[in-house]
């Protein structure tokens, strides 16, 4: 079996805790950062990831900060990113997919439920790690 690993990028513990389990009853692996530097070193270290869900108001380093380093790195840069933030500003949108987000969700904007349903989406389409 080939299991779906997502990479998790939330300082927030309320909302870390209710993704990883609801991804988990989906059946896929939520690895967890709580801030952008351990996200990134988690992303080197395994190179099976399909997915990264990143928080942009984050400790050490932001996820814009996350996301450029992303795009920079030969062997990060092709990882998809979906950014959950309160950051809602059409620059903030723009700016996230001028750095290559598939998607942007506004947490204020968007349930758990939503959300959840749009990953299992994005990883079934995809078809990542196949």
């Amino acid at each position: 079996m080939n299991e779906k690993k997502v990479l998790l990028i939330e300082d927030d513990p309320f909302l870390s805790s209710l993704l990883k389990n609801r991804l988990a009853r989906e059946g896929l692996v939520v690895l967890h950062a709580k801030d952008g530097e351990e996200g990134i070193n988690l992303l080197k270290t395994n190179t099976n990831i399909q997915l990264v869900l990143l928080d942009l108001i984050l400790p050490k380093k932001s996820g814009f900060e996350v996301l450029q380093t992303i795009r920079q790195d030969p062997q990060m840069q092709n990882a998809p990113v979906i950014i959950i933030s309160n950051l809602g500003q059409p620059e903030d949108v723009q700016r996230g997919q001028e750095l290559g987000a598939v998607e942007y969700f506004i947490k204020a904007k968007t349930s758990i439920e939503d959300l959840v349903s749009n990953i299992v989406s994005f990883l079934t389409a995809a078809k990542v790690g196949v």
